[in-house]
């Protein structure tokens, strides 16, 4: 699903048309398929994707003809685990988790209310801080 799921991606600009293709794209060792790692290659994405090990050992089995080990940036991979905390902590939402709504639409929106609560939460978190540092007082 990673490659229709890459097609749709529209991220809006304040001018000009949205960007359709991301600089990076994170994820773990279920991603790494020669089909998602070619494609990623074609369209100029760096894949932080790492190898699984019978992937690992496949490629060295064939020996030169198993081609070059991936790269993978370890910095960057580190931070793939912010977004999996989100996806888990949205999945703890009860009208999430228990997917009563029949359609998709029904579904996506409880998804961005969610998002938006989240959002907020977390907006207002700092800017109590901020007003915290600000006077002086650090808890």
């Amino acid at each position: 699903m990673l490659i229709p799921m890459l097609e749709q991606l529209r991220v809006a600009r304040d001018t000009g048309r949205p960007r359709t293709r991301p600089d990076t794209v994170r994820g773990d060792k279920a991603y790494s398929s020669r089909a998602i790692r070619s494609h990623l290659r074609g369209r100029g994405i760096k894949a932080v994707i790492p190898e699984p090990r019978d992937q690992q050992g496949h490629r060295k089995r064939r020996g030169s003809r198993g081609g070059r080990p991936v790269d993978l940036d370890a910095e960057d991979y580190r931070n793939r685990n912010v977004i999996e905390r989100r996806f888990c902590h949205t999945k703890q939402w009860r009208g999430l988790a228990t997917r009563y709504d029949k359609l998709a639409t029904v579904y996506r929106a409880a998804v961005l209310i969610h998002t938006a609560v989240a959002w907020t939460k977390a907006l207002s978190d700092t800017t109590q801080a901020r007003s915290r540092l600000s006077d002086g007082v650090a808890r």
